[in-house]
């Protein structure tokens, strides 16, 4: 029996969450072809937002990135439900895009969003490395410092 996703988190010391609830009205992910694509996912668990507020203003630079892990966990639940589980089933990550909800003058987005492109690099090896975007923007859903959304190639 192949290794499901919750295992290769538990082998990183975390846990895989539940996928939250949308807070609107879409899909957590869909699927075309082999491209999975995982609606962006905010820091939150069980609905409460963990990391509420501004990177660079509430929040430091490490703890951004532990918010960005935690959208990381979001998006593995939503991509483990996709593949039932099933880590063989997961190719490669396409791409990321991470969302910062930064203070004025806080310009190290990039390395914010490298909290949820480590976690899938030390997941996947090589096929956790990714092209991607970070965004520093003013605002995200429940005032979350961090919101990353992803897409996947799977079998």
């Amino acid at each position: 029996m192949s290794k499901t996703i919750a295992q290769a988190v538990a082998e990183q010391g975390l846990t895989l969450p539940s996928i939250p609830t949308p807070r609107g009205l879409f899909l957590p992910w869909s699927r075309l072809g082999n491209q999975l694509f995982l609606a962006g996912q905010i820091c939150e668990r069980d609905g409460d937002v963990l990391y509420p507020g501004k990177v660079g203003g509430e929040f430091d630079l490490e703890t951004g990135k532990l918010a960005a892990q935690a959208c990381a966990l979001n998006l593995l639940a939503e991509l483990s439900d996709a593949v039932d589980g099933d880590f063989s089933r997961v190719v490669r990550c396409v791409r990321m895009n991470g969302f910062v909800n930064v203070a004025p003058g806080f310009h190290d987005v990039p390395l914010v969003i490298n909290g949820a492109s480590e976690l899938f690099v030390a997941l996947f090896g090589d096929a956790g490395r990714h092209a991607r975007t970070a965004i520093g923007v003013a605002t995200l859903p429940g005032n979350a410092a961090v919101e990353v959304e992803a897409i996947f190639e799977v079998r």
